[in-house]
């Protein structure tokens, strides 16, 4: 059964245009939604039709609109049909034997906004993102079952009322996986755990940019790598022939998560230097040290906490690049990436102009990297491609 929700005559056009995600302050009568997955017929003020949704709180919105005809119901038919084309457009991915790791379902540019869905050699892990969408597990589960061939498929709930990783048993259905599991990323070795909490060892939609890190800006180079996880972009660094690479990261994890990925790929860990320390501090350290580095990686959390510390790449981008940019030598490259949906490309281009010029220095943009092409992206939806890599060179 469907519940008729309204939208307000203002934002009529942009929902008739096509904008999946179903925003509280744009519906006449949001007193509707009662129940996580209640489905909804959307119509504007006057009662014309805009699509089928369903009710799913995320700190985005309260819903997504998953379909504009009129006869299609949210249910195993929508389900399949999505997740088949989905799988369909990822064939060049799935022959690739070099890359066996790649997001199959990326939300909204899917068709179905608050979950994702990621291949691992075998393996598919569903991300979802409300319990809304979580009443649909079944429909998921079944439309991949139909669809892929797959010797395991886990799960992780992102809603806790939190907002964050909602810990429990990943594992769904299949054969449970043995972990580490070792994926390959344009042939380099990665460690992936599908049963450890929230995050699995990497980040898939850096793939392209640790390519271009290996292939053009790692030979000969010292390679700062902060925020560093899992030290993925150091890999690639030091597989590109960097003269040394430095992962810097706060988390304890980090150490030994870095030093099985130097040992996956057969390089000595040793001839790298792997801190666990917060990044800031190791900037005023560095600094006094007068040390410098060819490359310098800066791929911080959207926000990050620590003792002394409290980061926000909206308000803070700024100052960490200055800080960044002090420890770069000349005609150093520093690659600045953020993935804050709510910093846009000028927001974040901005940034980059006022570090430079209140230092008094020059730069120009060398490359600018956003999504890979696994990472669809909703044409009425822009705030979904919420990468942001640029290529800056100190000049």
């Amino acid at each position: 059964m469907e519940t008729t929700i309204k939208v307000i005559k203002a934002q009529s056009n942009k929902y008739q245009s096509g904008y999946p995600l179903l925003m509280k302050e744009a519906l006449v009568n949001p007193h509707v939604l009662k129940t996580p997955g209640q489905h909804l017929n959307v119509v504007d003020e006057q009662g014309v039709y805009i699509g089928k949704a369903y009710y799913g709180l995320q700190n985005k919105g309260v819903g997504w609109i998953v379909t504009n005809k009129k006869d299609q119901a949210l249910n195993q038919t929508l389900f399949d049909e999505k997740i088949s084309k989905a799988v369909e457009q990822r064939t060049a991915f799935y022959d690739d034997p070099d890359t066996t790791a790649f997001r199959v379902f990326n939300g909204e540019g899917d068709g179905i906004g608050g979950i994702t869905i990621d291949y691992f050699d075998g393996y598919y892990l569903i991300n979802f993102y409300s319990e809304g969408i979580y009443q649909f597990k079944n429909n998921v589960v079944e439309a991949i079952s139909k669809n892929t061939n797959f010797q395991g498929i886990y799960e992780k709930k992102r809603f806790a009322t939190d907002g964050k990783y909602l810990d429990d048993d990943d594992f769904v259905t299949g054969d449970r996986g043995e972990f580490p599991l070792i994926v390959q990323e344009n042939g380099v070795n990665i460690a992936v755990y599908l049963n450890e909490g929230a995050m699995v060892g990497v980040f898939l939609d850096q793939r392209d940019v640790r390519k271009a890190i290996r292939d053009r800006y790692a030979y000969g180079k010292t390679v700062l790598n902060t925020f560093s996880y899992t030290g993925a972009f150091s890999i690639f660094a030091a597989l590109g022939s960097a003269a040394k690479t430095t992962s810097v990261d706060l988390a304890n994890r980090s150490l030994p998560k870095t030093i099985e990925q130097f040992a996956l790929n057969e390089l000595d860990y040793q001839e790298h230097e792997i801190y666990v320390e917060d990044v800031f501090k190791f900037f005023k350290r560095a600094v006094k040290k007068e040390k410098r580095y060819d490359t310098v990686i800066l791929d911080p959390p959207s926000f990050a906490r620590s003792k002394k510390t409290t980061f926000s790449a909206a308000k803070d981008y700024k100052d960490l690049l200055k800080q960044a940019i002090a420890i770069t030598e000349d005609d150093g490259v520093i690659i600045a990436s953020t993935n804050h949906s709510a910093v846009s490309r000028k927001k974040f281009r901005g940034f980059v102009d006022k570090a430079f010029t209140e230092l008094g220095l020059g730069f120009k943009i060398i490359e600018n990297y956003s999504l890979p092409d696994d990472f669809r992206v909703h044409p009425a939806y822009p705030e979904g491609d919420y990468l942001k890599v640029l290529f800056i060179q100190r000049v």
